[in-house]
């Protein structure tokens, strides 16, 4: 087998994965997210666990689709058109994954998380 068709099967392989791993992803937070709201009744209460679980899923999918993009745009076809398209694939995916990181955690990645001692920006103030 040759080394081209190799490396087209492996990037498939990655996209299968991240495709596979948002549908499980998502799968498993719902089904979470509805035993808890079953056992609850407070849907409300574990809505953003469960949009943070989606998030997860979709951020680690979208990782895996990227490398799958890459592995055969470089490996298999490096053409001035096919590294523009996958320039342009992994801009809005790395956009969609800042934003899915701000969704989550209410900060950005490059901000490092703030002290135990000090309240996030936007917390409740104790009682």
């Amino acid at each position: 087998m040759p080394t081209k068709e190799i490396v087209q099967h492996v990037g498939a392989l990655l996209d299968l994965a991240g495709v596979l791993v948002i549908a499980v992803g998502v799968a498993v937070a719902t089904a979470v997210f509805a035993v808890r709201c079953a056992r609850t009744r407070q849907v409300v209460a574990h809505y953003r666990a469960y949009r943070q679980g989606v998030g997860r899923a979709i951020l680690l999918g979208l990782e895996f689709l990227v490398g799958g993009d890459i592995i055969r745009t470089v490996a298999v076809s490096p053409t001035f058109t096919s590294v523009g398209v996958l320039a342009l694939i992994v801009l809005v995916r790395t956009f969609l994954s800042f934003s899915l990181e701000v969704e989550l955690d209410g900060r950005w990645p490059w901000q490092g998380r703030p002290p135990a001692d000090r309240p996030s920006v936007g917390a409740r103030p104790q009682r």
